[in-house]
């Protein structure tokens, strides 16, 4: 069921997002490995254009799951702090760094926790990342502060959320209709969209076969920038990635069948010098 989170349990909620996630969090790695189709094409060279990273910066990696974009960074070149409030997550991506282990730090951690976010140390990060988890947060306005004072003066922090218009699973349905125009068949695939600027939590798939739903909790885009200025940012660059029309998978309401419609929102926020 639907849940409007304008006044929620917000505790409760976060509390079984969290048992639910330490329920699906093996399943999902060995699903997930290095990284699916969506993550390879999609969300991972995006955050990677955005972050611009450096050799030698410093980078806090929020909710980072298996840790597949932690390696990354530290394979760039990047001193890595890792953590997510799955410790099977955080076991599974310690198993899985075996190069450059040296630049990865991996903690279990809550990231709506800010007291415990403040203790990795204020100014000690050049950015942040947070890939594909805003929605798996109860609060994103404990972690938006905490980073305000984590980062370095004009540090930057780069979100990516499944995009809020187009694949909200609380408000959105994927079509697709064949149509007969003057003798030549024409396929045509949009979004269905009902419900967007309420904030809200449900249960959703997000890869079908997992042990249990988890919980998704959608914010508009309005609401995720507002917290970011608030806590400092502003907005310094944005990507909406979609598969290109070569990429065609069995499914015809796949995200690849869909080349003019973005499942993807990626944002580089910057702290405000």
């Amino acid at each position: 069921m639907t849940q409007d989170t304008t006044k929620p349990d917000l505790a409760s909620l976060n509390a079984d997002a969290q048992r639910r996630w330490e329920t699906n969090a093996g399943w999902w790695d060995d699903y997930f490995g290095e990284g699916n189709q969506f993550h390879r094409l999609l969300n991972g060279p995006a955050i990677e254009r955005l972050l611009a990273l450096q050799p030698g910066e410093t980078v806090l990696d929020v909710a980072c799951g298996n840790g597949v974009l932690s390696r990354r960074m530290a394979q760039l070149g990047a001193q890595v702090v890792a953590f997510d409030f799955s410790a099977e997550f955080i076991a599974r991506a310690k198993a899985r760094t075996t190069r450059n282990a040296d630049r990865v730090q991996y903690l279990v951690m809550d990231a709506t926790d800010q007291a415990a976010l403040l203790s990795l140390s204020e100014r000690r990060f050049d950015a942040a990342i947070c890939s594909m988890a805003f929605m798996d947060m109860a609060a994103i306005e404990p972690l938006l502060s905490a980073l305000g004072k984590l980062l370095k003066p004009g540090g930057r922090l780069v979100f990516s959320v499944l995009h809020p218009c187009f694949n909200n699973s609380m408000g959105c349905k994927l079509g697709v209709e064949e149509e007969d125009r003057e003798g030549e068949m024409v396929i045509t695939r949009y979004v269905r969209v009902w419900r967007y600027i309420t904030p809200s939590a449900a249960q959703g798939i997000g890869i079908v076969g997992q042990p249990t739903p988890h919980i998704y909790f959608h914010r508009p885009i309005s609401l995720l920038y507002s917290a970011c200025f608030k806590a400092g940012f502003v907005l310094d660059g944005i990507e909406e990635p979609v598969f290109d029309a070569s990429v065609q998978g069995n499914n015809p309401l796949g995200w690849s069948s869909f080349s003019e419609i973005p499942p993807v929102l990626v944002s580089r926020m910057r702290l405000k010098r």
